[in-house]
């Protein structure tokens, strides 16, 4: 073989050999630093509230109120049977058919909350739409309640980053749940607290409608076995932290460090 044509190959290889070693390099630093990256995107992405880390056995019930009405009266009347004050996520749809039933609630210590103003997919609307889709509910409640709402529950449950900022940029917390009744399912009443009782937790956001088929039939027995098994059962403003906290990968609240000591 030709001399240049040695010094070409062996050139060739030195290429290859610092191309491959940089290839390890990088391999090695990406391995080493993946865990850390994803961690931090995980920090940084936005949650809604799931669940709340508090001392002692604190719970809260939640009802969304979208469409029918034919239990709210009776449910009213179930919960001031054991003095048990409750959050009512309305829609502001629901509000315009039923303020009769907005003040009822408020009237008897209920929590109403923003469930959106017509139920739409926040995912699919603007920060823009969704801050004025908010706004548009918040007033129809305050104007039947005399109190803004605080906390909001996104219709059928989804959000992104962009729906989570949006809800915070106006002063309000978002909310979802750590314990589904299933109850729009048409579960049978006894599904439905075996569903409940078997996944309530000391934090825990328990979540039902007020239009479900056999929910007021069930909500007595599960309301008497969280008492007796020592819950106490507060709206969800009295069970979330509204200041220094964090949220983990779940959706759980936390104190910051400096509170919780």
């Amino acid at each position: 073989m030709a001399k240049g044509s040695v010094k070409i190959l062996l050139l060739r290889r030195s290429s290859v050999m610092l191309l491959a070693g940089l290839l390890l390099t990088a391999g090695i630093f990406y391995a080493v630093n993946y865990p850390a990256a994803v961690r931090a995107a995980a920090a940084q992405r936005q949650l809604p509230i799931y669940s709340v880390e508090r001392p002692g056995k604190l719970c809260a019930i939640s009802f969304d109120a979208a469409w029918g009405n034919e239990d709210t009266e009776l449910l009213i009347d179930i919960l001031a049977r054991y003095n048990i004050k409750t959050t009512f996520f309305v829609v502001g749809d629901w509000v315009d058919k039923y303020p009769q039933s907005v003040k009822a609630l408020h009237d008897a210590g209920h929590e109403v909350m923003n469930h959106s103003n017509h139920h739409d997919h926040y995912n699919s609307l603007t920060a823009q739409q969704i801050m004025e889709d908010v706004t548009a509910c918040n007033e129809k409640i305050a104007a039947i309640t005399g109190v803004t709402p605080t906390l909001l529950r996104c219709p059928y449950g989804e959000y992104d980053d962009h729906v989570i900022s949006a809800i915070r940029s106006l002063g309000m917390e978002p909310v979802q749940w750590d314990t589904d009744s299933l109850d729009w399912k048409d579960l049978d009443a006894a599904a439905i607290t075996k569903r409940v009782c078997g996944k309530v937790e000391p934090g825990s956001i328990v979540l039902f409608h007020n239009a479900a088929l056999h929910t007021p039939e069930a909500l007595p027995g599960i309301l008497e076995q969280l008492i007796r098994e020592g819950y106490t059962i507060v709206p969800i403003s009295q069970l979330i932290h509204w200041e220094n906290y964090t949220i983990d990968h779940t959706g759980r609240q936390f104190p910051a460090q400096e509170d919780a000591a």
